[in-house]
């Protein structure tokens, strides 16, 4: 008998049966369902050919009625366990019909192996177990009785192939609980570098937010502050009236900043000049007597490093002001075939920038925004500065390569 030969198809078809228990892709389900649903109902019209073939009329109409009623019984089981609906008792009168049917006619031993499948696929745990066991067990007292009690392979071999399906079927589903497993830790993966990335994100807004903070409020107000506090001291001299309208000045271009972060953090003002002019009007909000020399073919920059120079001129400018009195100011503006150049200097007081003072709610704040802002855009930022032998604050910015620029302009910044 060729029992063992047709076992090799279901255990295909239950290795493919494993994808529709995958989760949320429920992969090749429907393909997966139609092909053991044809292939019970091929097998059953070929069982039922053979049956009728062999047999009386009057052995079919027992057997013609259990295997309507077993096919009926399939239909309503495969239904259920599509919609994903409980179907326990459905499905044991399913195996119950079909035990006495493949005991009563053996030839449709054959259709055991798509219920194995929907048994599996209905049921689980000890259930799933329990029905295809009853269903291997029928098989092989079927085949057994057809031959009539002297084969012993048609008796062991339904029961070793069941064996056999059960262990592939329970391997197949470990696997795609494994791989449920890694989905969801993928998943939670996933989800939690997007926090870190959010979080991340919003650490660089807020320091790019307190730079522009920095260098734009903070910076005028310490200068107004300064000048207002000159000016009490001076008062009612022209001196101190003259230092009442630099620091009106100041208190103004304050606001229009002010209202220039709420409104996309860009330089009012400063924007629809060219490069030079605007670095010369940035120094000069601070440094009246402040000179630029432009260095090298002048040409357009990125917004970025615009903005980035922009920030850097008025720090460095305010610095000044602030604290170095100096008696001059000079800016260096160099435009270099890669790269573009600004050198601020001045002859004031200097100091040790080994031993400036951290960040606090006292300041401390210019250096370091400074620098970020630079190295942020891939420049290079340094500062050289000693008691008593002025400052120069030096910044790098890479551009886009432009075939040109003058030779010469690299031992401007040296």
């Amino acid at each position: 008998m060729p029992t063992p030969v047709p076992g090799t198809a279901p255990v295909t078809a239950a290795a493919g049966g494993s994808g529709p228990r995958l989760p949320a892709a429920r992969t090749g389900l429907g393909s997966i369902d139609t092909a053991v649903h044809l292939g019970f109902a091929v097998l059953l019209v070929a069982s039922l050919v053979r049956y009728v073939m062999r047999h009386s009329p009057a052995d079919n109409l027992l057997v013609l009625g259990l295997a309507a009623v077993a096919c009926l019984l399939y239909a309503v089981v495969a239904v259920l366990a599509r919609r994903g609906r409980p179907g326990a008792p459905w499905m044991f009168a399913l195996v119950a019909v079909w035990a006495v049917l493949v005991v009563a006619a053996p030839s449709f031993a054959w259709c055991s192996f798509a219920l194995f499948f929907l048994s599996r696929s209905a049921l689980a745990g000890a259930a799933a177990y329990a029905a295809a066991g009853i269903t291997a067990a029928a098989t092989a007292a079927g085949l057994f009785r057809m031959s009539a009690g002297t084969d012993l392979a048609m008796l062991l071999g339904p029961l070793a192939v069941g064996a056999m399906l059960t262990l592939i079927y329970d391997r197949i589903q470990q696997d795609a609980e494994e791989q449920r497993r890694l989905h969801a830790e993928v998943s939670v993966a996933q989800e939690q570098l997007a926090a870190s990335e959010r979080r991340a994100g919003t650490i660089a807004e807020r320091e790019r937010v307190s730079r522009e903070i920095h260098d734009t409020v903070t910076q005028g107000l310490a200068s107004s502050l300064l000048l207002l506090e000159a000016a009490g001291r001076a008062w009612p001299s022209d001196a101190a009236r003259t230092g009442l309208r630099e620091a009106t000045v100041l208190l103004r271009g304050n606001l229009s900043e002010t209202r220039s972060l709420v409104h996309e953090l860009a330089s009012p003002g400063l924007d629809g000049c060219p490069l030079p002019e605007a670095l010369l009007l940035a120094a000069r909000q601070y440094v009246p007597a402040a000179r630029l020399l432009v260095t090298g073919e002048p040409r357009p920059v990125p917004p970025e490093v615009r903005h980035a120079l922009l920030r850097v001129m008025q720090s460095a400018a305010s610095n000044i002001r602030l604290h170095a009195s100096a008696a001059g100011v000079a800016v260096t503006l160099g435009f270099l075939p890669e790269a573009v150049t600004l050198d601020i200097y001045d002859d004031g007081a200097g100091f040790d920038p080994a031993a400036a003072a951290p960040p606090s709610d006292a300041g401390g704040y210019g250096l370091r925004a400074m620098r970020q802002r630079v190295e942020q855009l891939g420049g290079v930022f340094s500062v050289q500065s000693a008691a008593g032998e002025g400052t120069i604050v030096a910044a790098q910015l890479p551009l886009p390569s432009a075939g040109r620029g003058t030779p010469g302009t690299a031992g401007v910044q040296a």
